[in-house]
């Protein structure tokens, strides 16, 4: 059982992976193969975010931060190709905040999730903010919710883009190897209504390469 900071430390390295896209909405079905290659950040890189992320409202108290291992993240460079011949190459940075280091004067307004992303609160759960310079469907720096569970050894992280609600799920089943599930919803146009409306649902099969 790997409790916060060793699921991060276990996702340290290169990484191939094999996913599997539906798109429920078009119809179609497509597979992908990608290269991941993932380091820990630098507590200059952790800075950088955390200043992002206090324009954007989300202040943390930094004299019970750690700066070492406190809030763990990682810079991540890809390259993907899909079966039709289409690549995408990428690197974001991104940093993973609990909300016991979330001062109280942060004003964020919650989304209601979508039911993929509904996870009961116990004891063990660990919730937080989960920042990047760079998002995936949409351009800049964006925020989004993460819970983590050791039990199950599952981070899953929720992003409400302008278009679209983004649930990524990973679960470290060895320390060699991750089963990923990712589901996109619409956004709703009234934020107070959960996401419901399911366009893409991706499973993926990711093993950990030797050093």
């Amino acid at each position: 059982m790997l409790n916060f900071q060793e699921f991060f430390t276990v996702c340290v390295g290169k990484w191939k992976i094999e996913r599997t896209y539906h798109y429920l909405l078009a119809g179609q079905v497509e597979k992908s193969y990608t290269e991941y290659d993932v380091s820990t950040l630098e507590l200059a890189q952790r800075q950088q975010i955390l200043s992002i992320s206090a324009l954007n409202g989300i202040k943390v108290d930094l004299a019970r931060v750690d700066a070492n291992s406190s809030l763990p993240g990682f810079a991540i460079a890809f390259n993907t190709r899909s079966e039709t011949g289409e690549t995408l190459s990428m690197s974001l940075q991104a940093l993973f905040v609990p909300d016991t280091y979330v001062t109280s004067d942060t004003v964020i307004q919650e989304i209601p999730p979508p039911t993929a992303a509904a996870v009961d609160s116990t004891a063990e759960t660990i919730r937080g903010f989960y920042l990047r310079d760079e998002g995936y469907s949409e351009a800049g720096a964006i925020a989004g919710r993460f819970t983590y569970q050791s039990t199950r050894q599952t981070l899953e992280m929720t992003t409400y883009y302008k278009r679209s609600v983004a649930v990524d799920q990973m679960r470290i089943v060895t320390p060699d190897l991750r089963l990923r599930t990712i589901i996109t919803y619409q956004r709703p146009a009234n934020i107070e209504e959960p996401p419901s409306i399911i366009d893409l649902v991706g499973f993926g099969v990711e093993r950990k390469q030797p050093a």
